[in-house]
């Protein structure tokens, strides 16, 4: 094999390509503008193509300099996310996680458990399923876990789980003591204590009962956690809509009661990522431990 073409005489093609002429790209790379001349031509040798045009109007790539480039591209990319590695591997590699608050508390610390003393170091931020889109979307997290029906646009998706939400409340409610399951539009009508607007939980609930042909009454607390929640719950008053998983210990206990509903409140849990960046060698292991711990 020949000399490999190198990826500065790509990244002079990109500039002379963006900027449409050779001082301008000169400019942009922080060299001068004979340097860009003499890297073209030995490009232009190395290929055996002609890539670029001049005329009196500035500087144009040519048809197969223009599929050099858009070939190209892919080394320029390949090089910023090894460099971005670099970087990482230089300051202690952190993955930066943001999850849904039942997935957070219950669900990661599982998942990581089991990894690789040598593996990355995770941060974790906890939100709800809305601002964990959000934050993957924007680059503030490298991998997000929610519990919402659906994922926005620009983020692809695995599922990871299998969750249900159950009807709870305290032992004293006249609920507790139903044997047949409650109908949708009484649950609908509460009272409940549900989760804020944008919570994983509250959408699935949202829409199961939309599905049944209802919708969340007036009497309605919303609280800002599953804490919250159930803490309103014990009061003897309230209802509540919850993952099994946050309200498991207090039904063994017998703190809390699950009653039976007609409504379908089972949900997915999904692992998401930017469609528009490649995920960092540290955060693609992570998800590949988090599949072979799930079985997904």
């Amino acid at each position: 094999m020949g000399e490999r073409i190198s990826v500065g005489a790509v990244e002079l093609l990109d500039a002379v390509a963006a900027h449409g002429s050779l001082t301008a790209a000169a400019a942009a790379l922080g060299i001068a503008q004979p340097s860009v001349s003499a890297g073209l031509r030995r490009l232009e040798r190395r290929t055996g193509l002609t890539l670029v045009s001049r005329s009196a109007t500035g500087t144009r790539l040519t048809a197969a300099g223009r599929t050099v480039l858009d070939r190209g591209r892919a080394l320029l990319a390949a090089s910023d996310a090894l460099e971005r590695e670099i970087v990482a591997l230089r300051q202690g590699e952190r993955v930066r996680v943001a999850a849904s608050l039942s997935i957070a508390e219950y669900l990661v610390p599982l998942w990581l458990s089991g990894r690789s003393p040598e593996a990355a170091a995770v941060e974790l931020t906890v939100a709800n399923s809305r601002e964990v889109m959000a934050e993957v979307l924007d680059g503030r997290a490298d991998l997000g876990f929610v519990e919402g029906p659906r994922v926005v646009d620009g983020l692809r998706q695995r599922v990871v789980g299998d969750d249900e939400l159950l009807l709870v409340v305290a032992p004293d409610h006249p609920w507790a003591r139903l044997r047949t399951p409650l109908d949708p539009a009484t649950l609908a009508a509460g009272p409940l204590a549900v989760r804020e607007q944008g919570s994983g939980t509250r959408e699935v609930l949202e829409e199961a009962l939309l599905a049944a042909g209802t919708a969340l009454g007036r009497a309605v607390h919303q609280l800002g956690s599953t804490s919250a929640v159930k803490t309103m719950v014990r009061t003897g008053r309230i209802a509540a809509v919850l993952s099994q998983l946050t309200v498991a210990d207090e039904i063994a206990r017998g703190a809390l009661v699950a009653v039976p509903t007609a409504v379908d409140l089972r949900r997915r849990l999904r692992m998401v990522w930017s469609s528009g960046r490649e995920p960092s060698a540290a955060a693609r292991q992570l998800a590949a431990d988090v599949i072979s711990a799930t079985g997904r």
